[in-house]
């Protein structure tokens, strides 16, 4: 299959998956989903940003997984204003939900410099105006946010104790995961409660995928 029928295909699929997903979306918000697939593969040559190397897999395991998000996270804050993504790496989920979400102020944070450089460089591409890419570690921020997310980031115990401070008050942690463990659970201090696990269904992955919900 030839370059370009590849990354057809890939934007076929990322039609589908939207639909599929009941998400609405503009043709200027699909194209730049596509635009930043494309930016991800070009510069993983150089700086190894993911171990995906296919324009469908991108558009599956990247894109569609936070796609897949959006609509439980707006059904449960309806009224959500801001947006911290620990460990963002490439940017999955940021960069998707900003592009989706454009109410939505989305802070990313890495503590890997090379992989923030590559965001900034989407945000400029994209102009993605409610974006903000930061090199840093995540125990060093300073404003609080509603929601704050991550993926596969960590245990729920280390991802909430590196961000408790930064959690405004009656915010959320939303926690994306392949699969949650009793002993995972257990960890979590006691004056947290998980207070919704809810089954994600990733378009074309036949795969686990879950949000844990959860709040002081």
């Amino acid at each position: 299959m030839s370059h370009a029928s590849l990354w057809q295909e890939a934007e076929e699929l990322l039609v589908q998956g939207l639909e599929g997903l009941d998400l609405e979306s503009t043709e200027a918000q699909r194209s730049s989903l596509m635009e930043y697939a494309r930016l991800m593969l070009k510069w993983n040559r150089v700086y190894n940003l993911t171990a995906i190397t296919t324009p469908k897999d991108v558009v599956v395991l990247h894109l569609l997984d936070a796609l897949a998000v959006i609509g439980p996270m707006l059904k449960a804050r309806p009224e959500l204003a801001s947006v911290l993504d620990v460990g963002t790496g490439a940017g999955i989920p940021a960069v998707v939900f900003s592009i989706m979400c454009p109410q939505v102020n989305v802070t990313c944070v890495d503590a890997v410099q090379k992989k923030i450089a590559f965001i900034q460089q989407v945000v400029l591409a994209l102009g993605l105006a409610n974006l903000t890419p930061l090199h840093s570690r995540v125990e060093t921020l300073s404003d609080t946010h509603e929601l704050i997310c991550s993926r596969a980031f960590a245990s729920l115990k280390d991802f909430t104790d590196l961000t408790r401070a930064f959690l405004s008050e009656g915010g959320v942690w939303m926690a994306m995961k392949a699969k949650l463990t009793p002993e995972e659970l257990d960890a979590l201090p006691k004056d947290l409660n998980v207070f919704h696990v809810e089954p994600i269904q990733v378009p074309f992955l036949d795969a686990q995928r879950c949000l844990a919900w959860i709040k002081p």
